[in-house]
């Protein structure tokens, strides 16, 4: 089950049960035909459409699609994020994060990041040395560093803070 957001203005719910597709609970007996890795033909009451995929967030899940030279902007809940929406956790993704604290004791092999810089989730921080393991620790987010609390050789104890955020 999926629900699907297009260009911020029409909603719908997709389920897919073997070859059986529903739209809003409605069956769909549409004739689709995939012509290349991003590209499809589709026919569907006696009309014909030519669908693209012309770009795809699979982390944000987000997709850009062009139909008949229209272009649709699509966004997709899956039923985990469904769930997660009813329980009040969606919101958790957004939270802003104001340090980061070792995740493990160990030792610090080198910093890649300086106060001031300007970081996106995924960037490279430091590597921290745990039993005999070289672990690179990534940017949990978007942000600017406001404070460097490490260097290379310290050592450092599960809990301690280790850089701060703007």
């Amino acid at each position: 089950m999926y629900q699907l957001k297009v260009n911020d203005k029409y909603n719908y719910t997709i389920d897919k049960t073997g070859d059986e597709l529903l739209i809003n609970s409605n069956k769909i007996d549409a004739d689709i035909k995939q012509l290349g890795p991003n590209t499809w033909h589709i026919i569907d009451q006696l009309r014909s459409y030519n669908a693209e995929v012309v770009n795809y967030d699979k982390a944000l899940k987000t997709a850009e699609i062009r139909v008949n030279n229209n272009i649709y902007i699509i966004t997709a809940k899956d039923r985990f994020d469904v769930l997660l929406e009813k329980m009040g956790l969606s919101s958790l993704a957004n939270a802003k994060i104001s340090e980061l604290k070792a995740p493990m004791p160990g030792m610090v092999l080198k910093v890649f990041v300086e106060e001031g810089a300007t970081i996106q989730k995924g960037d490279n921080l430091f590597v921290l040395e745990a039993m005999k393991m070289e672990n690179i620790i990534k940017s949990p987010t978007n942000t600017v560093i406001k404070s460097v609390k490490i260097k290379p050789g310290d050592k450092v104890e599960k809990g301690q803070i280790l850089l701060q955020f703007a």
